[in-house]
């Protein structure tokens, strides 16, 4: 193998796919990055066999050929070296790469890539298409709810169905759901119900780029995987067994008050009363004061306290309709929620102080976010 690329482009290739490399395996080769020269370009591949991530760069291949070489060694080498041209040289027979660029000349202990698991190839029929920038946005409102106990693995996950045109997106933890919809840009052939990690999805939106890009989704037959690709870029995941709790069941269908509350607002006393609350279990109160008459305005009081630091209370303008109500909530659960709203204001519907909350974006019809209450002390 020889191949000359550009430094940046290698450290960027680098860059993408070692988050998915195995850092504590008994496999030597899992802690390698696999290179390969693959129809004019070169291929980078990592696996800890949960997820794959392959990304495809541009360089100029005078001679093919493949190896794996040590991902730590190997980024940290190339994140040092100037903004020039590197040339990679493999002397198959020791598996030794040689780099060179500009004054520094390195040899680096290799292993076969013949040792490297094979990644799938995708399927191009009843592949499922999405907007980049959607898609990104989908997984910014739903992974956050995702569990991270590992004692019930199926809520580790994001349940993502697919009916016509219709992609749905719902993670729970037990104390919180998100659900967010999307139109596809054409019908799937089949339904597809599925529960990707949310970790798979999260590493997504972090390689997926902000073009105007599509991303393909398809599901090999029979091999319990999905593979997701974008521009250049091959992402593998391992599906999770298992069936998803009906989230249908959680979503309350009424109310008794309906807050309307500006977003940044909400964000902002949620944040100044997390400094506090985060001190015990993150109860926040917040008390939801009716307005006497019809023109009147109303507002929303959260308050945090906390034994060895102090309290905090930030008094919201807010528009309710409906009942007065005291309830409270984790604080870190509305502050992760409100993070990922685009809305200027949001809509908080309760119906009593040990009921669920429905938090709606308002004018966003395809998020609904649900957080259960939390004790009164």
């Amino acid at each position: 193998m020889k191949v000359t690329i550009l430094q940046e482009n290698l450290a960027h290739g680098l860059g993408i796919v070692s988050r998915a490399v195995s850092p504590r395996s008994t496999l030597p080769v899992l802690s390698n990055v696999l290179l390969a020269t693959d129809e004019g370009r070169l291929r980078l591949s990592a696996t800890n066999l949960e997820l794959g991530i392959t990304c495809w760069i541009g360089a100029r291949i005078e001679e093919d050929g493949s190896t794996t070489v040590p991902s730590r060694t190997f980024s940290d080498l190339v994140n040092t070296l100037p903004g020039e041209q590197v040339k990679l040289s493999l002397d198959t027979s020791t598996q030794t790469l040689n780099v060179r660029c500009g004054s520094s000349n390195t040899d680096i202990k290799c292993i076969d890539a013949q040792e490297f698991p094979p990644l799938p190839v995708p399927e191009m029929d009843g592949i499922i298409q999405l907007n980049v920038v959607d898609f990104k946005e989908m997984i910014q409102q739903v992974a956050f709810a995702a569990s991270t106990d590992e004692a019930r693995p199926v809520l580790m996950g994001v349940l993502m169905t697919v009916e016509g045109d219709q992609l749905t997106m719902a993670a729970a933890d037990g104390f919180r759901l998100s659900v967010r919809k999307a139109t596809l840009s054409s019908p799937a052939a089949e339904p597809v119900s599925i529960v990707v990690p949310a970790r798979a999805l999260t590493e997504l939106a972090r390689v997926a780029g902000d073009g105007d890009e599509m991303v393909t989704m398809s599901i090999p037959k029979g091999r319990g995987q999905v593979i997701f690709r974008v521009k250049d870029i091959e992402l593998v995941s391992q599906l999770i067994d298992g069936s998803f709790p009906d989230y249908n069941q959680i979503i309350p269908r009424s109310h008794k008050s309906r807050t309307l509350v500006s977003t940044a607002a909400l964000l902002k006393a949620c944040k100044q009363a997390e400094i506090f609350a985060r001190e015990g279990s993150n109860v926040a109160r917040l008390d939801i004061k009716a307005a006497n008459g019809e023109m009147e305005p109303s507002e929303l009081e959260i308050s945090a306290q906390s034994e060895e630091t102090g309290s905090n209370e930030t008094i919201v303008e807010a528009s309710v309709d409906g009942i007065g109500l005291l309830i409270a909530f984790n604080v870190k659960f509305m502050r992760e929620m409100l993070e990922v709203v685009k809305s200027p204001n949001v809509a908080l519907e309760t119906t009593a102080p040990n009921a669920p909350g429905v938090i709606r974006p308002v004018g966003d019809e395809d998020f609904i976010h649900v957080i259960m209450p939390m004790h009164l002390g």
